[in-house]
Formats: structure tokens, sequence, C-alpha cells
């Protein structure tokens, strides 16, 4: 008995234990079903939990991002004062509350709007007013929203206005890059990284807007993902996160620096939208689709040219190969850098003593701008006009390649204007009234396209720099300086037509490996292969190199989505073969530009019933893709061109009609849809032809002066010329047309189509004569 007695503590024990570990084996095998959705809450729920991230957060960047206009939130001078551009005089002023501007509207009358909101806060802050907002629409939608070009520069605190680049003159009403036309929607252009969970909301039917944010800057759920999940296991009981979505936030931190970067890299890019279910933490290619470096906004090198927001620029770098992350540079809520001055570089470059941060290395004083790591290694551009950025390429500066190919160097950045006087001196006055207007000499920049627009004495200033540094370079480093073979030698190669420059640009796609040749510098030397005509044998080796690497499923997507659209001009049975099997590939990016190429090209008209399907199925996702832009008549001139081109015509001329009805000023839809209702005449009764044959009269006659308007805005664009001319010669204004058709052939002289539309426009001409 007394054995028996004596067991019970330990059989209280065991069943304790066995109560106790069944109780944490159930917890812990609980969990959220792994399709679970968590849901927006707001910063507020974070707060308590969180409160030295929050107390950095506040004031940010991103806190600022956006807010209602507030006399805390508004910085610029709303006293009755007035600013003057381009002849129009705005006058800025409160009404009770509301913050006041009469301005031009899209009427060309001046009229008084109020501004609703503000964007950002330094070094300049934007203002927005909302148009077309019915009185039954709910508080929490916005309407359509216009950002103002009027501009409050913090630093000086004055009025200015924020002019698109290369516009150097006033705007008409009707110009989409009037602040009251298409280019400045916020919607459109800002709204998405400007807030959090932001929904467009746009309703074609009504041609409006019912758009919603769950907060109206850039707030914590913005980055992390939505936080109810996280809330909700935070709260529980439980001695466990969730078996399946583990603490119920995007894991941003662990060894691959990837989640992170590609969780900024949304907002810190130029790109476009695949589909809208992107997640913080995703893979970034799985979502978007990465612009390259395309000759509009890259240097050939690689280096910033236009507004191109820093993840195309780091993913060049050595930095991003070595696994460096934004957060080794940057605190992630202050958004501020983690160390003054050298010190952010210093932090992890700690070499020997007198490698780095002293005058035997960058060879200037101590303390100096010359002796700032990123003065040289990330030198900046000015965008937004007073807004410095840097580029993140980090790059050693190559004078020598200056030299080769005309880009820019962080060197002569500083020293050029050491030549300014001299320039100022030599400079024709109408290449100073040129300057003036359009290169003002402040900038580094404007002396390269000050240079590259011919004024000779800015060529040779900017070359004599070049120069310079590049001897006090040799003469600094000697036999120590290293100068590799750049990919952008071989990008700037092709562009200017060198006999090998197709050969180079292969070489470029094909060599994998990481760094000095990144997968944004191969995709680009691919798409590059597109853009001027080549020989036979140049064709059959770059399509077999496309192929290749479309082919390698261990390649990055943005280069296999590159390989993807060279195949437009593969032999045709070549491009079926390729590009049908991509249509299951598992990058929905290499599936998109797979599904475009096919569709767009002859090689549609080859596929089997069964690979047609595959197509027309495919369609539908890139449809979803177009329609996420569906407010912009882009989007459905490209889906009435798909539809057009595949066969489905009656959906091509909705498309079109729908792109004309959003966008009624924009060239291009109606000029396509007068050709397909032309064509579609041709198989239609007598009565019903000549009314498709009426409608598309009416709408080239429309589309004329819209063409001619654009000729007129883009000068130098020999495609936008060429349309017009063709427009022209159909309205049987035969001399306007031959000149612009001229211009178009002069403007691009490699372009067979143009040189042979002259001659036959002049064949024409002279026949049309010699029979009178």
């Amino acid at each position: 008995m007394r054995r028996g007695r004596a067991r019970w503590p330990l059989l209280i024990v065991v069943a304790t234990l066995v109560v106790v570990t069944a109780a944490v084996a159930a917890d812990y095998w609980s969990a959220k079903p792994a399709e679970y959705q968590a849901t927006f809450v707001g910063r507020e729920a974070c707060v308590d939990c969180h409160q030295e991230e929050a107390k950095l957060y506040q004031d940010s960047h991103h806190d600022l991002a956006m807010d209602v206009a507030t006399d805390e939130t508004v910085l610029a001078d709303f006293g009755d004062v007035t600013f003057t551009q381009y002849g129009i005089t705005s006058r800025f002023y409160r009404d009770g509350d509301k913050f006041m501007v009469n301005t031009e509207g899209e009427t060309g009358e001046m009229e008084d709007f109020e501004v609703k909101y503000v964007f950002g806060y330094t070094p300049l802050q934007n203002y927005m007013v909302e148009f077309d907002r019915p009185d039954d629409m709910p508080e929490d939608q916005v309407a359509r929203v216009q950002v103002l070009r009027l501009t409050w520069d913090t630093e000086k605190g004055e009025w200015f206005y924020l002019s698109p680049p290369d516009v150097f003159e006033k705007m008409e009403p009707d110009d989409p890059l009037h602040w009251t036309g298409i280019g400045q929607r916020w919607q459109i252009m800002c709204a998405e990284c400007h807030s959090t969970n932001l929904q467009e909301n746009f309703d074609l039917k009504t041609n409006q807007y019912h758009t919603t944010f769950s907060e109206i800057d850039v707030s914590c759920e913005a980055c992390h993902g939505p936080g109810s999940l996280h809330v909700e296991l935070a709260n529980s009981r439980s001695l466990f996160w969730d078996r399946n979505h583990g603490y119920g936030l995007a894991k941003l931190k662990g060894d691959n620096p990837r989640p992170q970067i590609e969780t900024c890299a949304p907002c810190h890019s130029r790109r476009a939208l695949l589909d809208e279910t992107f997640h913080p933490g995703d893979p970034y290619h799985d979502h978007f689709q990465l612009e390259t470096l395309t000759e509009a906004t890259y240097h050939a090198d690689g280096q910033i040219k236009d507004e191109v927001y820093v993840y195309g620029s780091f993913i060049q770098s050595k930095m991003y190969h070595e696994k460096i992350r934004c957060t080794d540079c940057h605190d992630p809520h202050s958004l501020q850098l983690k160390f003054p001055g050298n010190q952010v570089c210093t932090n992890c470059h700690q070499h020997a003593a007198g490698k780095y941060d002293v005058p035997s290395h960058h060879h200037h004083e101590p303390g100096t701008e010359g002796a700032m790591c990123v003065n040289c290694h990330m030198p900046d551009a000015t965008y937004m006009a007073v807004d410095p950025r840097r580029d993140h390429s980090m790059r050693v500066p190559r004078p020598d390649l200056s030299l080769a190919i005309g880009t820019p160097n962080a060197c002569s950045d500083c020293h050029v204007m050491d030549q300014l006087e001299d320039v100022r001196k030599q400079v024709s006055d109408e290449d100073r009234k040129t300057i003036e207007k359009m290169y003002p000499l402040e900038e580094y920049a404007n002396w390269l396209l000050a240079a590259q627009a011919g004024i000779k004495p800015v060529a040779d200033a900017v070359r004599k720099t070049d120069q310079w540094c590049e001897d006090a370079c040799e003469k600094w480093y000697g036999e120590d300086r290293q100068t590799p073979k750049h990919w952008g030698e071989d990008i700037a190669a092709f562009r200017r037509g060198d006999p090998d420059g197709v050969k180079r640009l292969i070489k470029v796609a094909k060599t994998r490996g990481g760094y000095p040749y990144p997968p944004i510098a191969r995709a680009t030397a691919l798409r590059e292969l597109t853009l001027r005509p080549v020989g036979d044998s140049e064709l059959r080796d770059i399509v077999d190199a496309a192929k290749e690497i479309l082919a390698d499923t261990t390649d990055e997507p943005i280069v296999r989505a590159a390989a993807a659209s060279v195949m437009q001009v593969a032999p045709l049975t070549m491009t079926r073969k390729s590009l049908v099997p991509a249509l299951q590939d598992t990058s929905p990016l290499v599936r998109d530009e797979a599904t475009r190429t096919l569709a767009q090209s002859d090689a549609y008209g080859t596929l089997t019933s069964s690979e047609r399907t595959q197509v027309d199925l495919a369609l539908k996702n890139v449809k979803q893709t177009l329609m996420i832009g569906g407010d912009r008549g882009g989007a459905h001139m490209t889906w009435g061109i798909l539809n057009e081109r595949t066969g489905k015509l009656d959906e091509a001329a909705k498309a079109y009609q729908n792109a004309l009805r959003i966008q009624p000023a924009m060239t291009g839809p109606r000029t396509n849809l007068a050709s397909l209702l032309e064509r579609m005449a041709s198989q239609q009764p007598g009565p019903t032809a000549a009314q498709y044959q009426q409608y598309a009269a009416k709408l080239r006659d429309e589309e004329l002066p819209l063409l001619i308007r654009d000729a007129n805005l883009a000068p130098e664009n020999a495609d936008v010329q060429h349309r017009c001319g063709l427009a022209l010669y159909l309205a049987g204004r035969y001399d306007e047309a031959l000149q612009r058709l001229e211009l178009a052939a002069r403007l691009a002289p490699d372009v067979d189509q143009y040189q042979m539309v002259v001659e036959l426009m002049k064949q024409k001409m002279a026949e049309e004569e010699a029979s009178k």
C-alpha cells in the first residue's frame, strides 16, 4: 500500500506532463489555413508594441509622403501672393480654412481651385486638386486628382513652376502634360507609392475614380504587409507564432537580402505592373516588369539619366551582388543614413589604415566635398528641378569611358565647372540663348546635353575636362589603376552602328554570373538587338542566343523575358516553337512577354487550333494586366492591337472606342479604328459598308490636327513625324506630307521604311504633276 501511495505523485507528474505536452502540441499545431489573408489594421495597432520604431518613423519621408491640406501640413505661402510663368499669373490665397489657387484650368480659362492634398515636405512640396467629385461620393473615396505644376521650394521658400523634362514653353490645356492632363494625374503617376493599400477603383463605364486607401501616407503595412494576423497572434495566449504564417508579417530579415530589397523596389524603380497581388517579401519579377537601361533613361554604361528611382541602378552594383541590402545604409523607419559622412561607407569598408578615407586614395583635402565617398562613387543628378538623387550603381569614376563613349564621370561632374567662364566667352549669341533656355550650365547633365546638341564650345570643354581628369587618374594611381572592359562600351558600339555591335551585344547577353555583367545589362542587350536593322547572318545569331537564354529556366526572369521579346524578329516556326512552351513558364513575366509576342507576331497565324486556344487563354491574363491601367487610353489601344492581330475585330473596335472615350485628345486610337473599320467594311453589305467608310473618314479628320500637334511638340521624333506625314498624305495635303516624311527619314536614316515611303511619295507627286 505504501508503494502504491508513493506512485501517485509520480503518476500525477507524468499525467500533468502528458496534459501539458498535449496542450503545447495542440497550441503549436493550431494554425490559420495556409490561404488565410490578413487585412490592414492601421499604424495605431502597431505603436504600443513598437514605440521606438514609431518614434523613428514620425516625420520621415514615408510619414509625410502625402497628407490632407491643413495649416500644419501646407508649407507654401498662400497669403494672397502671385507667381507668373509663361504669361500666366497664378494667385495663391485662403478662403477660410481652404487653400486656394487661381490659375489656368482645363478649358484654358482662369479658375479657382481648392488644394485638397499635399505631397512631401523637402526639398519641395506639391499640391493637388480634386476634380469631378459627385455630391454623393462616400467620404473615404477620392475622385480624380490632378497635381499642380506650381510647386513650393521648401529650401528657398518660394514658388516655382515644375516643368516636364525637355519642355521649354507654355503647354496648352489639351496637352497630356498640362497640370490638368493625364500626365499629372495622381491616380496614374503617384498614388500607388505615396499611400498604403491604395485601391484605384476606376469605373470604366462612368469614367470616374472611387479611390481608397487604408492610410494616406506610406505607413507600417506598406512595407510589412497587412497586420491583422500579427496583431491577433501577438494578443493571443499562444506560446507560438503561427505554424503556417510565422509572426504574420513579411520576413524581411534573414540571410537572403532579396526579400527586403524587393519589398522596397516596387516604389523605388521604374516599372510596369503585371498584377496587383504583390505582398511585401514576394519576388519582384513575379509582379512587375522592370524597365531596362533604355537610351532615354540611362547612359550607355548604366548611369542614371532620367528619373529611374534607384533599384535599376542598385542591381547593377557590386554591392548588390555582394548581398548588401537597403538597411545596411538606411534606417528602415527614419530612412536616414545610419552614420554621418564617410562613416556610412567605412562602417563596412574597414580596411587597412590608409586605403580609402585618406588623401592617398581620394587625392582631395579631407573634409571637403571631393573627399566624400559618395561624391565620387554615387554622384547625384537633380530631378524635379530641386531634388538631387544619388546614383546607386556605386561605381568607380571612369573618365576613360567618358572619352571613349561619352558617358558621365564623377570627376568631370565637379571639374567641368572650371570651364564655365571660358565657355561663356566662346559661345555665339544664338547658342547662348539656347543654353539659357534649355541647358543651364549649373548642372553637369546639361553640359552633356548641350555637347550632344552640337554646341561646340561646350563639347570642347567637356572633352577637355574628361582628358584632364583621365590624366590625373593615371598620375595618381599609375599601374595600380584598374580600367576593366565595361559592357557599356558594347551597348555604345551597337547604338552607333559599329560593324561588330551585334556580336558584342550577344556576348553581353550570354555572359552569366552576376557582377560585372548584371542581369539588367544582359536584358538591355537583348532588347537593344531588336532596335536596328541587321543582316540575315546576324539575325540568326541573335535568335539563336535568345532561344538558348529563354530555354534556360535557371536564368533571371528579366533576361528570359527580354529573350522572349527578341523572338518577334525570328522566323515564324522558331517563334512558335520557342514561345508556345513559354506560355506555361513558371515566371509570370516570361509568360506575359511570350503571350504578347506571339499575339502580335505573324506566327499566330501558324499556330494549331490547340496552340491558339493556349494563346487566347493567356491573353485573358494579359488583359487583366493591361486593365490595371484601364484609366489610360494606351492600355485599351494595346488591347485593341492585340485583338486585331489575333482576328478578334469586334473586340478590337470596342477597345479603340474605349481608348477614345477615356482619353479623347490622344493620338492613335482614331487612326487604328479608322483602318479597322475600312477592313471591316469590305465584309459588310453596301449600306453598312458605306457607314463604316463614312465613320472612318470622320475619325481621320479628327485625328489629323492631333497628329500635327504632336509632330510640332516632338520635332525630333521620327515615328511621330512619319505618322503625321502619312495622315497628311491621306488628307491630300501632299506638300506638307512630304516635308514630314522627309524629316522622319533624316531623323532615322537606318529605317528603310521611312526612306521607301519618301521615294514612293515623290514618285506619286511627279506622276500627278506630269498628268496635269
